[in-house]
């Protein structure tokens, strides 16, 4: 609280809700978590009454009628890799979502190329 006695509010941005409190102070979703460049997408399943969504299950479920990558997701709607990767959870496991298309690592070595770009990307900021 500050001293004008606004509590958690930010002018811009409206109400101020913790990131862990859209989990209920979960930090990875049950059974297998999703690897950063997983593809995921809706089933095309229809929610029902099965859940209560949070409006930010259903933006995820928006979003992911066309496969998108977790890490554009989390970028995208502008929400924390890790409350998103609970978030992907909660609907997979109520079958709304899976995962489309994985990439494996090509051996123990990074892609030389792939760092190069990152690094000149991460130079560049």
């Amino acid at each position: 609280m500050n001293s004008r006695g606004d509590r958690w509010l930010d002018r811009e941005a409206g109400p101020v809700v913790r990131p862990y409190a859209m989990v209920r102070g979960r930090t990875r979703p049950r059974g297998e978590s999703f690897d950063l460049i997983a593809v995921v997408a809706a089933t095309g399943e229809r929610p029902g009454d099965r859940l209560r969504y949070s409006p930010e299950h259903t933006r995820i479920l928006r979003r992911c009628a066309d496969p998108v990558s977790v890490v554009d997701l989390a970028s995208e709607i502008g929400l924390p890799l890790g409350v998103v990767r609970v978030l992907l959870g909660d609907l997979r496991d109520e079958g709304l979502l899976a995962v489309v298309a994985t990439i494996e690592p090509a051996g123990d070595r990074p892609n030389v190329g792939v760092l190069r770009e990152v690094l000149n990307g991460l130079r560049a900021l």
